[in-house]
């Protein structure tokens, strides 16, 4: 028995052991995107060729884009999605593997100034600067399906040391395009310089390459924030306010967000549905009478959040949104003699045997919210 109890003890120590580099790899998390492919040469960066053998590329890379700063990420085919919690920084970084004058280690073969470069699947054309030594571009596609202007910086790779690892930038929710364009040139015949005269480069080769990927980036959350429509206070889940509330997405942008209102039926013993689930827009208002039962749900992550909301001043609605009893209930507590106080709680009378010593250390009555115990023997809260 008692080498049982150590064999217990071990696995557990062993486990926690286990869990200690886990967490500590999530706070410095890396992911790598994108390689080289033969672009053509000069025709807009547009081709995506293998490299081979004969390519002066082949075997080699010339740095590496990095993302850190997600809590965890999603992988669907080619898809790539990064999913961001409240305090994080996700960033792109690149890391340059190569001296640009002298690649490879091969003095033959550097990054060209590109003077008449341009890229025909992100429609920039050709300038007087041209693309120079590099240029990287960015494009972000919004939550409203709105693709921005991409962001071009020529000369990208002029300063840049080997191994030195640059910040490129920051991004927060949405879909983004990154691609960085350079020229390669293979000057392996040269006639030697001879005093003031120097070397003569002839016929040098050029090629175009370019590292090219794509990503998301959404928030890994499925929270959705209301608000009191006059004071703009936070209502949490149960809350009962006169005024209405607001939904405020918190920016995160690409959730589903559901609203359902219901009112009590004729006979008031049940709620009836008014309105089936209606999609929220950011900032609207609901003012009408009634439970609200808000749903958001994260297609990224399918994960849900659900909140009640009692707005109106129906004393039987607000005792079902605060006290976690169902219509039926509350009804026979106040078939029994309970009433409803201003707050929405349950309120029961004293007992009619009570002693008046009792009366009179005792002068507040009873109330009862939905997670009181013994109050009404007969009631089992809800589940919202």
């Amino acid at each position: 028995m008692r080498k049982y109890g150590y064999n217990i003890l071990a696995s557990l120590i062993f486990a926690f052991a286990l869990a200690l580099p886990v967490t500590a790899r999530a706070e410095n998390q890396v992911y790598y995107l994108g390689s080289a492919v033969n672009a053509g040469m000069d025709d807009g960066y547009s081709k995506d060729g293998a490299l081979t053998e004969k390519d002066p590329h082949y075997g080699w890379s010339l740095g590496r884009f990095y993302v850190t700063g997600f809590t965890n990420i999603q992988r669907e085919g080619n898809k790539v999605t990064f999913l961001k919690t409240a305090g994080d920084d996700i960033k792109l970084k690149f890391r340059l593997d190569q001296e640009i004058d002298q690649l490879n280690g091969d003095e033959a073969l550097s990054i060209n100034d590109d003077s008449n470069g341009y890229d025909q699947r992100f429609g920039i054309t050709k300038s007087d600067t041209g693309f120079g030594r590099g240029a990287l571009i960015i494009r972000q596609t919004d939550y409203q399906n709105n693709e921005s202007a991409p962001q071009v910086f020529v000369n990208y790779l002029v300063g840049a040391q080997k191994d030195a690892e640059t910040d490129v930038s920051s991004f927060a929710e949405g879909d983004y395009e990154v691609v960085l364009d350079y020229e390669i040139k293979k000057d392996a015949r040269k006639t030697p310089g001879i005093g003031p005269i120097p070397s003569i480069s002839i016929l040098p080769e050029y090629g175009n390459y370019t590292i090219r990927f794509s990503f998301s980036v959404r928030n890994g959350n499925a929270m959705v924030f209301l608000l009191d429509s006059e004071t703009g206070s936070e209502l949490t889940n149960s809350s009962v306010t006169e005024n209405g509330f607001t939904v405020d997405f918190a920016k995160s942008r690409y959730l589903d967000i559901f609203v359902k209102r219901s009112v009590l039926s004729d006979n008031g013993q049940e709620l009836v549905d008014i309105r089936s689930n209606e999609p929220a827009s950011d900032g609207k208002n609901y003012t009408d009478p009634g439970i609200y039962t808000i749903t958001a749900v994260n297609p990224s992550t399918s994960q849900t959040t659900e909140k009640v909301i009692y707005v109106g001043n129906n004393p039987l609605l607000k005792c079902y949104a605060i006290t976690g009893y169902s219509l039926e209930q509350i009804q026979d507590m106040l078939n029994q003699g309970a009433t409803i106080s201003d707050d929405g709680s349950i309120v029961w009378p004293k007992p009619p045997d009570e002693s008046k010593e009792t009366e009179t250390s005792e002068t507040t009555p009873q109330t009862v919210q939905g997670d009181s115990k013994g109050a009404c023997p007969s009631c089992q809260s809800r589940s919202l």
